[in-house]
């Protein structure tokens, strides 16, 4: 009994969608603040970390994303560089101001792959760094390799 009191019924971010899992801070269940200003962009991402396991969120942008983040911080961000309002990187340099976003684990998303946007990315703070388009793979792999996932 104790074990099931752990679990309830995660309603996700999109409407109709859920997961039944653990919840952060009632259980297990790990939280990804997922910030990008392009919808499609951030349902498919959502969609991806839900079927790793982890409650998805989504942000529009920088200014929302630290606002929630000062809230609720989530285990992990996926950021993207280019957004309204409050890009990628203003982001990251600001969240990694505060003490508990110090802590938080930081991939950058862009659709530019050179080193100079790589570099400019980890400076900033960001733990990796993945490159637009990516699939449930390349997030799996980032997760893993951040101890996100076991």
């Amino acid at each position: 009994r104790a074990v099931i009191e752990r679990y309830r019924w995660v309603r996700c971010r999109r409407v109709g969608r859920g997961c039944f899992g653990r919840v952060s801070g009632v259980g297990l269940m790990k939280r990804c603040l997922i910030v990008d200003d392009s919808r499609v962009i951030r349902r498919v991402a959502a969609r991806i970390v839900e079927s790793l396991g982890l409650e998805a969120e989504e942000s529009d942008n920088g200014e929302k994303a630290l606002k929630a983040s000062a809230i609720r911080m989530p285990d992990v961000i996926i950021v993207d560089r280019e957004m309204p309002v409050m890009d990628g990187l203003t982001f990251v340099r600001e969240l990694r101001k505060t003490d508990a976003g110090r802590r938080v684990i930081i991939i950058f998303c862009d659709v530019g792959g050179d080193a100079k946007c790589i570099n400019e990315a980890l400076e900033a703070g960001a733990d990796e760094y993945i490159m637009k388009p990516f699939d449930s793979e390349i997030v799996r792999s980032k997760f893993l390799l951040l101890g996100i996932l076991e």
